[in-house]
């Protein structure tokens, strides 16, 4: 069969996320960091330093690595969009040295970290209860639920003093593989809600920035309506709240969009968790919907009020055009009117020019006329010549008059009127 090029990597990217199957006692220890793109390849020789040949020999380009550390803990890590996830599954029995050699390797790694959970796995709720007092969980901080197939966990969802936050999982009996799979959509779910909550400061920081553009923009919609304000002033101050917002859009856009995605998959974990609760104890839907629903309609409210802000504005210098177009409009419209005076005057100069040229020309004409009289009067004995120079006045301008209109009509044809 001729396999399509994208085949494997299609099928690979539906396995991308799949943890080993937690045999209990043991800690999961895992790491969520945003990763630059000029700290990747630093991140890939953090990773090929301690795995195993197998694991190393894996493509520059991978999105997903799992195998066993030399000291035989076992690891997975991810690439994301953002960053890279990272655990290792330390099972109680093994040596503490190699413990702590498992933690101080996932700690090494470069990025800035955004989540770090310690993940302790047990047989029983006897078991869990023991831990969650030695991690000194306190009842009415803490969030409790039963997540299927028996597993229950506990967790304040607190940064404690190690820099990890600190989850409880009792399996009840569960395989590995179903445990493993609840596990890790529970943390998913604490994942997928960090990188939401990313978007939190950063509308915080810009709300009262929106709050000053708001102002301006109302002050500018009086300043348009005012038909003694200068277009030009109005005109730059538009373009720079419309730059102000462009500006603001672009710092935090992808943010909020990346907030939008995240909350979504946050709902779809929660879904998929269907955390039934525990009595005396705070729910996992609870706890989400009172912690994070807010921050997210927070987010969704910046990004409404932005939109809506860069609509205004974009309403606003479409008035703006309006106005400064009537304005020309208006002017080009007395423009054309001077013109039309202007050039009536000069037409009705141009008609008292002609007629004086006519009178011009038949004065000369006449000068003209006259010497023929003269010769004629001198050899034929006319007695009257100043009569018959006198009764050909008329007849030279009317002959001028009709030559000229002639002339006019050839070469002007029908413009001449």
């Amino acid at each position: 069969m001729r396999q399509h090029e994208l085949r494997q990597q299609i099928i690979d990217e539906m396995h991308l996320r799949r943890w080993p199957g937690l045999h209990v006692p043991l800690t999961v220890w895992q790491v969520v960091r945003t990763v630059a793109d000029n700290e990747r390849l630093a991140e890939r020789k953090v990773l090929d330093a301690a795995i195993d040949a197998a694991a190393a020999s894996s493509p520059p380009g991978a999105r997903h690595i799992g195998g066993h550390l030399r000291s035989g803990v076992r690891f997975t890590w991810e690439r994301h969009t953002e960053g890279s996830s990272l655990a290792v599954f330390v099972p109680f029995d093994i040596s503490e040295a190699d413990q702590t050699c498992a933690r101080e390797w996932i700690e090494a790694f470069p990025g800035s970290v955004i989540r770090a959970t310690q993940i302790t796995v047990v047989a029983t709720g006897k078991d869990a209860e023991d831990v969650t007092r030695e991690f000194g969980l306190r009842p009415a901080d803490t969030v409790s639920g039963s997540i299927g197939n028996g597993i229950r966990f506990w967790s304040d969802f607190r940064l404690h003093e190690t820099g990890y936050g600190r989850l409880v999982v009792a399996a009840e009996g569960a395989d590995p593989v179903t445990l493993s799979r609840r596990v890790q959509q529970l943390q998913e779910l604490g994942n997928y809600r960090n990188m939401a909550l990313l978007g939190l400061p950063a509308v915080r920081e810009q709300w009262p920035a929106l709050d000053v553009i708001e102002r301006k923009l109302r002050a500018f919609a009086l300043s348009v309506s005012d038909p003694q304000s200068r277009d030009d002033m109005l005109l730059g101050d538009v373009s720079a709240l419309s730059l102000d917002l462009a500006t603001l859009n672009n710092a935090i856009g992808y943010r909020l969009d990346a907030t939008k995605a995240y909350a979504t998959l946050v709902a779809e974990r929660l879904e998929d968790l269907r955390a039934e609760p525990v009595a005396n104890f705070l729910s996992l839907n609870d706890f989400i919907r009172r912690r994070f629903l807010p921050a997210e309609r927070t987010c969704r409210a910046h990004k409404e009020r932005l939109d809506k802000l860069t609509g205004r504005a974009a309403d606003l210098t479409a008035l703006l055009r309006a106005r400064i177009e009537t304005r020309i409009e208006n002017q080009n419209a007395q423009l054309l009117e001077s013109m039309e005076r202007r050039a009536e005057a000069q037409l009705r100069l141009q008609q008292l020019v002609e007629g004086l040229s006519i009178v011009a020309i038949t004065y000369y004409g006449v000068g003209l006329f006259t010497y023929v009289v003269d010769a004629l009067a001198a050899v034929m004995h006319v007695s009257n010549h100043d009569l018959i120079i006198g009764l050909s006045v008329p007849v030279i301008m009317l002959l001028i008059w009709l030559f000229m209109r002639f002339a006019k009509r050839r070469v002007l044809g029908n413009l001449a009127g």
